[in-house]
This record gives C-alpha cells, structure tokens and sequence, in this order.
C-alpha cells in the first residue's frame, strides 16, 4: 500500500511538472500580416537596416553557397547536429514576408518564431535581446524591402532529444538573459555604444566566448576565446595571444579594412565580419575598437618589452630591406628536422620578403596564429590558403592542401613554433592536422578581404546590399 502511495506521488509529480513545462514552453502564434510596401518604410531607416545587417553579419550565416541572399539553407554545425539557417527574404511562404514588425522583434529578443517555435540558439538571440527597438524597426525595413526568394526550409539534422524545440524552453530559463544592456555611466559614450554593439547585434562574445556543455556562453570567461567553424577565436580579454597587444587604433583599422600592419590578414569566418564592418558608419567600428581594447586591459610591463624585442625581429633594418630573418638568413630552431627546409621553399620568400602588408606575407615573428593555444588557424591558413576576394584587390596566399602531407605540415608548424614564437611546442601536431584536415572537407572557405592599396585612414569598400 505504502509503495502504491510513493509510487502514486511520484506520478502526479511527474505529470504536475510536464504540465508545468508545457506552461512554460508555449508561445502564441502571432497573427500573419500581408507583406507592407515598401513605400511603408523610411529610406532612411532601410539605409539604417541595411548597416545594422552589415554589423551583425546578417548575410553570411543566412545565405547558403550559392544560393540567393539571405534565402537562408546553411548548415550550421554544432555539437548537437547540423542546424539549418532560415529564409529571411519577404517571402510570404517561405520567407517572413507574413511577419509583423512585432513577430520579428520576439524573434529578436525572446528566440521564437511567428509560429511560436522556439528557435535554436545557433541564432544568437541571446545576444540580439539586446537590441533597441528603433534599431530593430530599421533591420525589419531592411528586410521586408529585399527581393523575396522562394526558399523552403531545410530540416534540421539533430539527434533526439535535441530535435524538440519544446525542450529549448528549458535552455532559455537558464541561459537567456532579455532585455537591453545599461549604459555604465562611469564610461565614455563611445565605450557604452561599443558595449550595446559588441554584445548585441554584432554578438561577438558568439564566437570569441568559451561554451558549457549545453551550448550556452560561460558568463564567467566572457570573450575568453572560443570555436567558430573549425577556426579558434581569439581571447579579446587579457589572455589574447596577440605577440603585439592590440590598441583601440590598431583594432580600428583591423576591423575597417581587414588587415594591420603588426596583426596581419583577417581570414577565416572573421573575413566577412571585417568586409561587412567596411561599409558601415566609422564611428560605429570606432566605438567596437574601443570597447574591446577596454576589455583586453593594458597590458603588463614585460608584456609590452616582448612586444618591442618582436617589433624589432619583424622590422626592416632600412626601408625596403627584408627583415632580419630573411629567406637567406632563416631563424635558426633546433630539433625541427625537415620543417626549416620546407619554409625556405614555401614560406620564406613572401613571409620574410620586402613586401608590405597587405600584398606581402606578415612576418611570422608577429603572427597571432603562430602564437597561439593551438595550431588550428595556422593549420587552416596553410591548407586552404587565402582566396582572394572575387571583383576586388585583394591579399593572396596559395592553398597547400594538395600537395604536402600530413607529416611535412606537422614538421613546418613545428619549425615555424619553434623559430618564430617564445612558446613552447605544439603537442600532438600529426594528429591535429590530421583533424583539422578533415574539417576542411565540409568547411566554407572564406576570401580574404583585406583588399585596399594601405591607405592611411581606412576607407569603405563597396558592398553590394
């Protein structure tokens, strides 16, 4: 009788708390509207949209290759499965040309459709509750004023139980934070629109911020560096692996124009960020810059006397000399075998030439990714190369991936560590590159975009929206 009673409890429990849940988990659906004519929307707030997209790189996680822009069909790989980007387009069947204004802000701020699906988080919404809603009223104009595509949706390719949306409800309980940021008023106003930006709907700690087991940010290692398509993203915080500390000024014109002098080429999916921050207001990507070097600190003291022994290797000994190590003078590295002789063949001649950024090869002495917690971006950049960016001047570096082996990579990584970086060895090289070769097989390769003439002040590159 007695278990009869337990066993009766512990059911009305159960069922109190799926109840419970499915409280907590249902979402209305809004009403569907006709798609409003463009003559409903401001020119100014669709110019205002269009470069709110561009900060929060709309167009890349939304349009598949070689599909239509913004018609959505990219897989997104994550740790649970593939996920499938959206079709954003004014499409009225398989677009959001039935969403209202207010259907697209809950999509921004609470992560749920116009049908009252729970969307998954590989949409950051987590970060996008932080947008206005003037600033989200300008990216719905935006939106609603781009050619419609028919594009019917992709099924996502998840494992059970993380194919049921209803269990996302459970995700945001503990994960989603809604609301927009405060100001901090012990800032200046550049800092707090550089926070609002960078935490919002440029989403940067996306990337760059370490995740738990459940796919969520770790709010205690906030842009402590994280994974993006089989590329690392850098630290932003004080652990950046930067061989020179990066400065407001220095971020500025990486994030303007894809390059810098002391920090090399944006590859990888940062590439398209920094294309997209070309064509925005320059105060924007200012305030970025100066938000994310207050985040990084001043570096130390002996911190900054490395920095200066590593300006001094890369620097010319006269204008228009090769540096000191030089395709004739290659730094010597003890234990590397064959690795030296491959960079004199492959990489000495741009890497240790005359050539100034961003047509010539970054001395390796000042390259993050030779300096970095793991080989993976280094691996990458070798494999794949950096492909120019189609219709424009661009930096150019060949692919590798057909013609060296996974040994004779491992060796070159191995001599490049040891000749150009204070850091210890890489462990387990072969079976890294082994990894990241095989995640090339289904990764996008990015152009690179760093495709101006070293202009003095950064100038916007055209981008087609």
């Amino acid at each position: 009788m007695r278990l009869r009673h337990v066993v009766g409890g512990v059911l009305v429990l159960a069922l109190a708390g799926a109840a419970g849940f499915a409280v907590l988990a249902y979402e209305s659906a809004i009403d569907p509207v006709s798609r409003p004519e463009r003559s409903a929307f401001d020119t100014a707030a669709i110019a205002r949209g269009a470069e709110l997209a561009a900060i929060g790189n709309c167009i890349v996680c939304h349009t598949a290759a070689g599909g239509a822009v913004l018609a959505g069909g990219l897989p997104i790989a994550t740790p649970f499965g593939t996920v499938h980007s959206s079709n954003i387009t004014p499409d009225p069947e398989t677009g959001i040309g039935r969403w209202s204004e207010a259907a697209f802000a809950r999509s921004m701020r609470r992560g749920v459709d116009r049908a009252g699906r729970h969307l998954y988080p590989a949409f950051p919404y987590d970060h996008f509750t932080r947008v206005t809603d003037a600033d989200n009223r300008a990216l719905y104009a935006y939106l609603m004023t781009r050619p419609p595509v028919h594009a019917p949706e992709r099924p996502n390719e998840l494992a059970f139980p993380f194919n049921l949306r209803p269990l996302l409800a459970g995700w945001k309980l503990l994960f989603l934070r809604e609301g927009l940021r405060d100001d901090d008023p012990a800032q200046s106003a550049e800092w707090n629109r550089g926070a609002y930006l960078a935490e919002g709907l440029a989403h940067c700690g996306a990337c760059h911020t370490p995740r738990n087991r459940l796919g969520a940010e770790q709010r205690d290692a906030h842009f402590a560096g994280g994974e993006a398509e089989g590329w690392h993203a850098y630290a932003l915080n004080a652990a950046s692996p930067a061989p020179v500390p990066w400065t407001a000024d220095s971020l500025h014109v990486y994030l303007r124009q894809g390059w810098h002098t002391q920090h090399g080429i944006s590859r990888g999916p940062m590439a398209p960020v920094t294309t997209n921050l070309a064509t925005v207001p320059e105060a924007d990507v200012r305030a970025l810059a100066i938000y994310v070097a207050e985040r990084m600190g001043v570096p130390e003291q002996e911190k900054m006397a490395r920095a200066e022994q590593v300006l001094s290797k890369a620097r010319p000994s006269r204008p228009g000399a090769a540096t000191a190590g030089d395709s004739q003078t290659l730094p010597e590295a003890s234990g590397t075998g064959p690795g030296r002789a491959l960079y004199a063949a492959a990489c000495a001649g741009c890497h240790d030439g005359s050539r100034p950024l961003p047509y010539g090869g970054l001395n390796l002495h000042l390259s993050t990714a030779v300096n970095g917690p793991n080989p993976d971006n280094i691996i990458n950049v070798v494999l794949q190369g950096l492909p120019p960016a189609p219709g424009e001047r661009s930096a150019i570096m060949p692919g590798y991936d057909g013609v060296i082996s996974d040994a004779q990579l491992a060796d070159l990584l191995a001599y490049m560590r040891a000749a150009f970086s204070d850091k210890p060895p890489w462990p387990d090289l072969p079976v890294s590159v082994a990894r990241q070769r095989e995640r090339a097989r289904s990764r996008r390769i990015y152009a690179t975009d760093g495709a101006q003439a070293a202009p003095a002040v950064p100038t916007p590159r055209g981008t087609s929206w």
